[in-house]
């Protein structure tokens, strides 16, 4: 293999048997739980990384089960999003996921810098109830559970919020083990449908895990869930701050 093939082959590891395939990556029948709880102030002053700001000390718990994704498969995720803004633009900052599959776990760290780590999450129904859970090995660290549709939500502003821009910190190591790559990194969801959305009484509970903290950002307050239907291709990113040329 000559210089010139190994750098068109060159989109991930490991060189002659990529973990993933190129993009785009479509997602159908994407279905979401995402609950909203207030925090403290000065656990995201811990986390949220500058020169992202903090819009007020709130979090959205995200289960989330995808059970068609070109190159990706069948897999669930979980974690964590942080409403911020940059320059003034309204968005979340993703501070923590935790998934099934390998694949998009490759994929998402390599490509866009998504803070991915294996673990197992879920989200079922269950007689009346929407359940999403996540172990992290044999360790629940949370459980949500949501009231099975039962108030139909206006699609537009739902559309709205999930088109607002996200934010990714991206970090590939040099072999030293200092930072090669480090940049704040936004990207957004495209060709969009939102084929159903639902709120309902909602609870959250989270436990503190030494390699999975989701804990540190606990719950004050459950502030309300929705439940949202869709189908998207997932953007790629642009790349909005550069750490390392400042």
């Amino acid at each position: 293999m000559d210089i010139a093939e190994v750098k068109r082959r060159a989109y991930s590891m490991p060189l002659t048997s990529p973990s993933f395939p190129p993009g785009p990556y479509r997602f159908i029948n994407r279905e979401y739980l995402i609950i909203t709880y207030r925090t403290d102030l000065a656990a995201l002053e811990a986390v949220v990384p500058a020169p992202l700001e903090i819009v007020e000390p709130i979090v959205k718990f995200e289960f989330i089960r995808m059970p068609d994704s070109t190159g990706f498969g069948d897999y669930t995720e979980s974690g964590q999003v942080i409403p911020v803004s940059f320059k003034g633009k309204r968005g979340g900052y993703v501070h923590s996921m935790y998934l099934n599959d390998d694949a998009p776990i490759a994929g998402g760290r390599e490509l866009w810098g998504f803070p991915k780590k294996l673990a197992s999450p879920s989200l079922s129904v269950s007689a009346d109830t929407y359940i999403g859970t996540l172990d992290y090995g044999p360790v629940r660290v949370a459980t949500g559970t949501m009231g099975y549709k039962h108030r139909a939500l206006d699609i537009a502003p739902i559309e709205q919020t999930l088109k607002a821009p996200n934010y990714l910190l991206k970090i590939i190591p040099h072999v030293d083990g200092s930072p090669r790559i480090l940049e704040l990194v936004q990207y957004f969801v495209e060709d969009l449908t939102v084929k159903g959305a639902w709120e309902g009484p909602a609870a959250l509970e989270l436990a503190h895990h030494a390699l999975a903290p989701v804990a540190l950002l606990p719950v004050r307050e459950v502030l309300g869930a929705v439940h949202i239907l869709s189908d998207l291709t997932l953007g790629l990113g642009e790349v909005i701050y550069d750490y390392l040329s400042e």
